[in-house]
């Protein structure tokens, strides 16, 4: 076994036990197994999480809406996500006559496939982890996009004219979005000084949501519009657009693109957690009472403070209008990713190996910066919102005398 998997807390058990039991001349036979074993864990393990997470947003949004939520199948309702995708799967598999056979059927598997790629880089905890990649944050920009081709041959193929405008929104949504949020991570690759995953978390002497939190706040809101989520979910608008993309799916199909999305979301708060909240590592110091829990628990107690903040946002913020996502992107995202990326440049220029004092003048000026910047271009944005001038016109009626 090489240093890396020695050293790693997800290869290490299953190899020891596979290579004693397997000859010398079949070690590579152990290497495969142990990963298509501890690849086999990762995927079911995403999939109970998925459930698990369609259950608490239908609770909170239950909660927030004040109405009940899922309460009928098991206890609490708990068991209503596997009785959903149990319907699902006992649903015929209908499609259309004007559908393409080809991308209508590609398309939900493209949409899966990008979530379970982007796990083999993303950190669970000390020494636990897929593929240390020293291009991680390359490989998850990269990664992420076949999720808009996903989406565009969704559409595309379904032969309707609602899935086609879902699709056309979606190219012009998502695209948009990729610049600001590879923008917003410059910041973070600058104070880590590597892209791998893996040392952005050792690197992270406190959070780097203090120290970047315009690269959090264009992150978060660029990856809420990658992962079509309220107040971004255009793709989708069922008050236009019937279901948007996958108007036509049903059964099989259908129950994959949900869990594409669901999916992504809870990969995505796995990498804000990895890039801005010290993934695995304990909050509270290495010499608090805390340490003694695995750093598994932190990194998945992390994941659902992501989850519940976005629900929270999901619940309070209503759905924009296409003209307003794609000037969100440009005018606001975008302008901020700028400045973000040229004040933390000039701090790690005056501060190429800060000391913990210098750390903590690095937040303050952030802070600084980040409030004056977000209040400047709400000012700016509402200096130059157009209102619609209403004219009333007076037309004197002369009767006509007969």
């Amino acid at each position: 076994m090489g240093p890396v998997l020695s050293e790693n807390a997800l290869y290490r058990p299953l190899y020891s036990l596979l290579d004693q039991l397997l000859p010398e001349s079949l070690d590579w036979v152990a290497y495969f197994l142990t990963g298509f074993a501890i690849v086999f864990l990762l995927v079911n393990v995403l999939l109970i999480f998925a459930s698990v997470f369609v259950f608490m947003l239908r609770r909170l949004l239950g909660l927030f809406q004040t109405r009940l939520g899922p309460n009928r199948v098991g206890p609490f309702g708990i068991l209503q996500p596997f009785a959903d995708l149990l319907k699902l799967l006992l649903k015929e598999d209908v499609r259309p006559r004007e559908a393409d056979p080809l991308l209508f059927t590609i398309a939900p598997v493209l949409m899966v496939a990008p979530v379970f790629i982007i796990l083999a880089v993303v950190p669970f905890g000390r020494n636990s982890f897929l593929a240390d990649l020293n291009v991680a944050v390359l490989f998850f920009i990269g990664v992420t996009t076949v999720s808009t081709l996903a989406v565009f041959l969704a559409g595309w193929g379904s032969g309707n004219r609602y899935a086609l405008i879902g699709a056309v929104r979606a190219v012009a949504q998502l695209v948009s979005y990729e610049v600001p949020m590879v923008l917003s991570l410059v910041g973070v690759l600058l104070l880590a000084g590597t892209m791998s995953l893996v040392g952005v978390v050792e690197a992270q002497r406190i959070p780097f949501i203090l120290l970047q939190p315009l690269g959090f706040f264009v992150f978060l809101m660029a990856a809420s519009a990658e992962m079509n989520w309220t107040p971004f979910d255009l793709l989708e608008a069922e008050s236009e657009l019937t279901a948007g993309f996958h108007t036509e799916y049903s059964g099989t199909k259908f129950s994959l693109l949900q869990l594409g999305e669901f999916a992504s979301v809870i990969v995505f708060s796995g990498i804000i957690s990895t890039l801005f909240l010290r993934g695995w590592e304990n909050p509270f110091g290495p010499l608090s009472w805390p340490e003694i829990l695995p750093t598994h628990i932190w990194f998945i107690g992390k994941i659902f403070a992501v989850l519940f903040l976005l629900i929270w946002v999901r619940a309070t913020i209503v759905r924009l209008r296409i003209d307003q996502v794609m000037a969100f992107a440009w005018k606001v995202l975008f302008p901020l990713a700028i400045i973000n990326m040229f004040v933390t440049a000039g701090l790690v220029v005056a501060w190429p190996e800060p000391t913990t004092v210098q750390l903590w003048m690095m937040v303050a000026v952030n802070w600084v910066v980040a409030i004056v910047s977000v209040v400047g271009i709400s000012f700016l944005m509402e200096k130059n919102r157009k209102v619609p001038s209403t004219t009333v016109r007076l037309v004197k009626v002369t009767p006509e005398v007969h």
